[in-house]
């Protein structure tokens, strides 16, 4: 499951906020479709790419757009959030073997769950929240650079250029 909201990337410069927003959904949404069934919670369903459903945000801030993404899913759930361009198949192949896991950003924020269970799902999103998930349970954190790459402004996009996907790469080559 991806969460995603394009109003999201205030940090981002206002000439390309939108499409990389998108673009990036774009590379998220295509690594997770090599490992199986992809929900997106979202209040734009115009942006979401082919071969994913779409699940309503219900307007509540992360952890309620997750939690609604939850109720869709029987059995070991993956939530890796739409900002992380850098995704690939193999990192959310090893996030989900690692059983009940998070992959959390340089700022202790949580960047991506798995969820054996997704009745483990609490919102507990915001600052810290890593920390908080694994108080919470048995959390183990997996260390995966592609999932960890966070873009929030324009030095991520700089930062990550060379693991960025094919979809914000192509953006950012045309914005260049």
């Amino acid at each position: 499951m991806i969460p995603y909201r394009g109003d999201a990337k205030r940090r981002l410069p206002p000439a390309i906020r939108a499409a990389a927003a998108i673009a990036m959904l774009g590379d998220v949404v295509a690594a997770a479709l090599e490992v199986g069934p992809v929900l997106v919670v979202t209040d734009d369903s115009a942006v979401v790419p082919p071969g994913s459903e779409v699940v309503p945000d219900p307007g509540r801030g992360l952890g309620a757009a997750v939690a609604a993404g939850l109720t869709r899913v029987e059995g070991h759930a993956l939530v890796v959030n739409a900002d992380l361009p850098c995704a690939t198949t193999a990192a959310i192949v090893r996030l989900a073997a690692a059983g009940l896991a998070l992959v959390e950003a340089e700022d202790g924020t949580t960047n991506a769950l798995s969820l054996p269970d997704p009745s483990l799902f609490a919102p507990l999103y915001g600052p810290g929240s890593a920390g908080r998930f694994r108080a919470r349970g048995r959390f183990v954190t997996v260390a995966s650079v592609e999932l960890e790459a966070d873009v929030d402004s324009a030095e991520d996009l700089d930062r990550y250029a060379l693991l960025l996907g094919p979809r914000t790469r192509s953006l950012l080559a045309v914005t260049a």
